[in-house]
């Protein structure tokens, strides 16, 4: 149905285009043409409208979740998607992969537009549209459009800006980055509603372009939680096959005794337990984008490694660091140019479902995000407490909203900073996990609990979409 309803739409919209075209030439030549032109255009613009515009029973219960990029880098949209088909909705999920670089801006945006008016035109007719911005060019102009067209509401859920992002690349004086920030403040005031995720970005929404949003903050689903001892001994079991830093010393996966570098499962019970001498566990998640300089992260990690040398009473370390992205490669290069005795550095690609397992696994999390536009949160770090995982954190302007210091976790500005955090949250470790700060974290992530994602989006969200 849809897609016979998008072949006649784009035939109306060829009449029309010939009508007109023909109209044209013929008004040089007579007035009577003219309005003859002018009369069958006005019909078939009726016409298309009346198309486009055409309601069922459903249509109220139909809506589209945009994001002009991939799906798998939008988990909060993702989660969207999610809420919605619980509630009943039926959803329509548009993505698109990133084109190549070697196609200049403007013919990327053209054809980029031409595809996303044909995609929303070929699907039925929405109640909402629900679009993610950044990125947004050029998708909020051409879901305006079609939102004005088919008498769709337009929601606008802002991320970041897109503009801030583009001016790590090229500046904040570019050419294109002032036409960037120009287009968002203008067509991002055409929407019906918006959403945002922090309250610092909602007042700058309101006081600096004038568009009224929610705060709808990240939470954590349910899948980010604690992990047994045994769920983690299972992890590690399977990383450890292809992972030598969750291999023990000198042992090979696949022996007789069922161990890893952080557990091991007693052959005569079968239970499963952390060993005592264990390294501790530190984790973070990136991108790999130029919002995040892990040059921090290496040169804290290689103090650390002096400290223990020096004599401290500090474990060895097994630093994880997930994810994929443009500087991977880059920062794999200096990792392989770093001799540590005592640290052990990894980059893996964990599976959907591991991932929520190993952060409930870890001991301690790292987070090098700084916000372009000092106005958004790491979802990273959302997920992180969701496990009740103590965080370090790089200071931007916002953070202040999700990591309070010294009570979930320690704000850092630099190298020497996070080093000493390291040494002071992980001294005497695995003791400290109970007596020093780092168990108090933890407690306190435990005793603050906190809403979830779905009774968050059930108290911000579910009433933009069933008022009136």
């Amino acid at each position: 149905m849809a897609d016979a309803s998008a072949s006649m739409t784009l035939a109306t919209i060829s009449l029309i285009g010939f009508t007109l075209l023909a109209g044209f030439y013929l008004t040089t030549l007579n007035l009577r043409w003219t309005l003859v032109s002018v009369t069958v255009t006005a019909v078939l613009v009726t016409q298309l409208l009346r198309k486009l515009r055409r309601r069922d029973a459903l249509t109220e219960r139909r809506v589209c979740v945009l994001v002009l990029g991939d799906i798998g880098r939008s988990p909060r949209m993702q989660y969207h998607a999610l809420s919605l088909s619980k509630h009943g909705y039926s959803v329509t999920f548009v993505g698109f992969p990133v084109g190549p670089r070697m196609v200049s801006y403007v013919t990327k945006v053209i054809l980029q537009s031409l595809q996303l008016l044909l995609v929303l035109l070929k699907t039925d007719v929405q109640s909402h549209i629900l679009m993610q911005n950044p990125p947004g060019l050029p998708s909020i102009v051409v879901t305006w459009l079609v939102c004005g067209l088919r008498g769709t509401r337009f929601i606008i859920d802002w991320h970041n800006y897109g503009y801030t992002i583009m001016a790590l690349s090229h500046g904040p004086d570019h050419p294109i980055v002032r036409l960037a920030q120009w287009y968002e403040q203008l067509f991002g005031r055409f929407s019906s509603h918006n959403l945002c995720v922090t309250n610092a970005m909602k007042e700058d929404l309101q006081n600096n372009w004038n568009i009224k949003a929610t705060t709808l903050y990240d939470k954590p689903p349910a899948i980010f939680k604690e992990t047994s001892v045994d769920l983690k001994h299972q992890l590690f079991m399977r990383l450890a096959k292809t992972i030598p830093q969750f291999q023990v010393c000198g042992e090979r996966p696949g022996g007789e005794t069922e161990r890893t570098a952080f557990t091991g499962r007693d052959p005569s019970d079968l239970s499963v337990t952390l060993t005592s001498g264990r390294p501790a566990l530190l984790i973070s998640s990136t991108s790999w984008t130029e919002d995040e300089d892990f040059s921090i992260l290496l040169k804290a990690l290689e103090d650390y490694e002096g400290f223990v040398k020096a004599g401290a009473s500090l474990p060895s370390l097994v630093c994880v660091i997930t994810g994929k992205g443009p500087q991977k490669d880059h920062y794999r290069k200096l990792i392989d140019t770093l001799s540590f005795e005592h640290v052990k550095i990894c980059t893996p690609w964990l599976e959907a479902e591991d991932y929520p397992v190993l952060l409930g696994s870890a001991d301690l999390g790292v987070c090098l995000h700084k916000s372009s536009s000092g106005l958004d949160l790491p979802m990273k770090v959302v997920d992180m407490f969701g496990c009740c995982l103590p965080v370090c954190a790089i200071h931007f302007y916002c953070l202040h909203e999700l990591v309070k210091h010294e009570e979930n976790g320690l704000i850092f500005k630099d190298s020497e900073e996070l080093s000493e955090q390291l040494k002071s949250l992980l001294w005497d470790f695995p003791g400290c996990e109970d007596e020093g700060k780092l168990g108090q974290f933890r407690r306190n992530l435990r005793a603050s609990g906190g809403q979830r994602w779905d009774q968050n989006w059930d108290q911000n969200v579910l009433p933009l979409l069933t008022a009136p």
